[in-house]
């Protein structure tokens, strides 16, 4: 390490002790209990609304806030496991599997194992296709790549040394498929949560080798969660028995897909589009949680309030990144901080809207398609 690097961690260290005085680890309860409380609401809303009247402009008004009150849930579940809110650990797992496993029908482990490695190494990329040791939430071929070498990356493969006609097709017409792609996200993270809960396979080798040597911190409470959420949401889904078979499906994917598009749209523009690292181009700790983030601002006609709800925190991910720990009540003030010590180091931070956000990553899996199709081309001019 070089002196400056010395200086530039010794820095970092000191704007910890900084905000450890400030009392900025320290969460507010009432604050919590008040989101918890609001969220809940949310749901009895929903529910209301299918359980008093079989009209159907207000049964899928219903289910639309009821993928609302899933999103929220996420970030509830998010803040009580990243243990923001309790001292003692155990109380934030188990209020994660209320949120989680209860009311989204997410497994808990199943989540912070992904998640933890996400926040080990942020749109690092895989050594290899076959390889696990990248950040999973852009382990995403061959449906989606975020750059151009993780569009060839599954070239490897194929005895050929070629992409797939499957790889071809998805990577270049990847803008097009990247919403439909997010409105299917909830269904698979239930796949997985399902199958981690009830010991039927694991997400990742990584989390194989977790359950493997440590197995579910919970299992009694994980499974019945889920098993619990299903119910509720069946009920919920045909009106209580109201509805026929074609409605209560129709009300059910309605939930469904609206909240993986709006869960998956605000953690995508976290990262999605930023820089990507492989391990031997990654730079420090530091500088990778903040050169792969992006943070979500208001605008003109999206007030910052509204971002601050809708994001559940994660409207400043950037600092969220370098202080998980912190309660999304004090992110403001932390922002403050560290918009200064990146400044005074210069380190690059950005910033977008909801709108802007969204289009700076459906214009980097424009590029990333373009830049596939141009090697592509030229490495096999035949094609």
């Amino acid at each position: 390490k070089t002196e400056e690097q010395f200086a530039f961690e010794a820095g970092y260290r000191d704007l910890r002790e900084k905000m450890i005085k400030m009392g900025l680890f320290e969460s507010s309860k009432p604050f919590y209990a008040y989101k918890c409380l609001s969220n809940m609401a949310l749901w009895g809303l929903a529910m209301s609304m299918v359980y008093v009247t079989d009209n159907n402009w207000i049964n899928y008004g219903a289910a639309w806030i009821m993928g609302l009150f899933f999103q929220q849930c996420g970030w509830l579940a998010h803040d009580f496991l990243h243990h923001q809110v309790f001292d003692a650990r155990k109380y934030g797992d188990l209020t994660g599997i209320y949120w989680g496993n209860l009311m989204q029908g997410y497994s808990m482990q199943w989540w912070k194992n992904k998640h933890n490695g996400h926040h080990s190494v942020p749109n690092l990329h895989n050594s290899s296709a076959s390889a696990q040791d990248g950040d999973p939430d852009i382990d995403t071929m061959p449906l989606l790549a975020w750059s151009l070498k993780q569009a060839q990356s599954f070239r490897e493969l194929q005895e050929d040394g070629k992409d797939s006609s499957f790889v071809s097709f998805m990577i270049r017409w990847q803008v097009f498929f990247y919403f439909p792609i997010l409105l299917l996200a909830r269904i698979s993270w239930m796949n997985e949560s399902f199958k981690t809960a009830y010991g039927l396979g694991a997400a990742s080798a990584n989390a194989a080798l977790e359950l493997k040597r440590k197995g579910l911190q919970y299992p009694r409470l994980e499974k019945t969660g889920i098993a619990i959420h299903h119910l509720w949401m069946a009920a919920f889904s045909c009106g209580f028995g109201k509805f026929g078979i074609a409605k209560s499906l129709g009300i059910y994917f309605t939930a469904t897909c609206s909240c993986g598009l709006l869960l998956a749209l605000v953690f995508g523009l976290g990262h999605n589009g930023m820089a990507t690292y492989d391990a031997v181009s990654r730079p420090d700790f530091w500088k990778l949680q903040v050169t792969t983030t992006r943070n979500i601002i208001g605008s003109t006609f999206i007030p910052q309030a509204f971002v601050n709800w809708f994001c559940g925190g994660l409207q400043l991910q950037v600092e969220h990144h370098l202080f998980p720990m912190v309660p999304r009540h004090h992110l403001p003030k932390v922002h403050e901080l560290v918009v200064s010590f990146c400044k005074e180091w210069d380190v690059s931070y950005h910033e977008a809207s909801l709108w802007e956000g969204t289009k700076e990553v459906v214009s980097h899996l424009a590029k990333v398609s373009d830049e596939f199709i141009v090697e592509m081309i030229e490495e096999f001019p035949a094609m």
